[in-house]
């Protein structure tokens, strides 16, 4: 196994507040306890990405499913494994289904998206990839959202790409802290011999390599 760079901080050592929030990532996921465990060694980004986590991605103005979907792209284009191994259990709720993901990596040809899931990837794309945009680009958001869905999605997926850009050079994995929970885990990872089953899989989607990078619409 890669040599883990960050350690975990003990719950023993987090304030009852953190214990608490540490125990509803491992009943409810997103995100898992490892990458809070990881985020506890300051307990400013602890609450900074638990509160901004809770407020832009799992609420807010823009349904909470389009804002799965451009989180696990983004898992697609840094290869956070960590990351793309977590499913929303509240995404699942209004409608994602396992199928919804195979895609991602090539979004605008699949029928597996409207027109709007399509737009609003289309904007993860372009931020994950610096893509530059022009008119159509924008035409095509505003046929589907308000400048404040744009606005939440926008920093929902900057949130996420900058945090999963992180992460994936930690090598934490799952199954490690608050282990004998799955909640919210993708099929097939639920325990830690099925995580490592599945990663030792020629089809195990980390192997297909990055999103591509396209020119914006």
């Amino acid at each position: 196994m890669p040599k883990q760079r960050i350690s975990y901080v003990p719950l023993e050592k987090m304030t009852p507040e953190m214990v608490k929030e540490m125990e509803r990532c491992a009943a409810m996921g997103t995100p898992r306890p490892e990458s809070s465990a990881v985020r506890a060694h300051v307990p400013g980004c602890f609450w900074f990405f638990a509160n901004s986590w809770n407020d832009i991605f799992r609420n807010g103005v823009l349904d909470h499913a389009i804002k799965e979907l451009c989180r696990v792209y983004v898992s697609r284009s840094v290869i956070c494994e960590f990351c793309g191994n977590q499913r929303s259990i509240k995404g699942a709720n209004e409608g994602l289904r396992e199928t919804h993901y195979d895609d991602l990596v090539e979004f605008e040809k699949s029928t597996q998206y409207d027109e709007r899931q399509k737009a609003a990837l289309s904007l993860a794309e372009a931020i994950v990839w610096r893509l530059d945009t022009d008119d159509k680009f924008w035409e095509r958001l505003y046929q589907h959202f308000s400048e404040a869905e744009i606005v939440e999605l926008g920093c929902a997926v900057g949130l996420t790409h900058g945090q999963q850009s992180f992460l994936r050079l930690l090598n934490i994995d799952h199954h490690q802290v608050m282990a004998g929970t799955s909640a919210s885990m993708a099929p097939g990872t639920e325990t830690a011999e099925a995580l490592a089953k599945l990663k030792a899989s020629p089809d195990y989607w980390a192997k297909r390599g990055a999103a591509p990078k396209r020119n914006a619409a």
